[in-house]
């Protein structure tokens, strides 16, 4: 959030001033990204699976060049979204794809722009297809969603997880927030329930919302390690 607060554009403007920027992951995840950063710098995920393509987050540039090479990689199947700060432009991407978005019902009067394009799912869990996973974990919105795809990293699994977990500067920790540009923390009973959603799931990598946000290894221990710590921190039981 810069000093001077939010201001609006459109998106034939930001297309006169920004492109899109790609990086190869591993086998089937790419991430995608406006460049110059913009908005608070989030990259969305194009994740390539046997069932389809799904389009994870959303950033607010779409070029031809961008929807010339997500097409030659077997275009989107489906997009999903982890929380209402990332729909920005997902209407524009559902129609250059002609594919629907899911978004956790919790979170639907944050959507400003209806279309027939979003569905919404109820629950704690939503099956996009086979070992495909959308899972509600709430956060710092009540339908805060992380996606989990159980073929990723050589079927070890992966979390695609927004900021709903943010994972910290040192790739060795994750956090959580209320609000991050107020620094308001999330409360020791909603963290958590974001670690009991995800302790069915199996996991080895999880992909935050930055290009360079990433665990690398181990993601389902650093998970339960940081909801740990972070409960004791804010309950003031470890000296913190």
């Amino acid at each position: 959030m810069p000093p001077r607060g939010q201001t609006w554009t459109t998106l034939e403007a930001l297309a006169k001033s920004h492109m899109n920027g790609f990086h190869e992951y591993d086998t089937g995840l790419i991430g995608i990204g406006s460049q110059p950063s913009f908005a608070i710098g989030q990259r969305a995920l194009l994740v390539r699976t046997p069932g389809g393509n799904v389009l994870w987050d959303c950033i607010a540039t779409l070029d031809a060049a961008t929807v010339d090479m997500i097409a030659g990689l077997g275009g989107i199947k489906a997009i999903a979204i982890s929380h209402p700060h990332f729909y920005t432009t997902m209407v524009e991407w559902a129609h250059a794809f002609q594919c629907p978005i899911h978004l956790n019902a919790a979170d639907s009067e944050w959507i400003i722009r209806k279309d027939a394009a979003i569905k919404l799912w109820n629950g704690d869990t939503f099956r996009l297809w086979d070992g495909v996973t959308l899972v509600r974990c709430g956060g710092h919105f009540p339908g805060g969603t992380v996606l989990h795809w159980a073929g990723g990293a050589d079927s070890r699994g992966v979390v695609c997880a927004g900021d709903i977990l943010t994972v910290a500067t040192d790739r060795k920790w994750l956090s959580f927030m209320r609000s991050y540009p107020n620094f308001i923390p999330l409360s020791a009973r909603e963290v958590e329930h974001i670690g009991k959603a995800l302790a069915p799931f199996e996991f080895d990598i999880i992909y935050g919302h930055y290009f360079d946000r990433v665990i690398a290894k181990d993601a389902k221990q650093v998970l339960e390690k940081s909801v740990a710590r972070y409960v004791a921190a804010v309950n003031g039981t470890r000296g913190y």
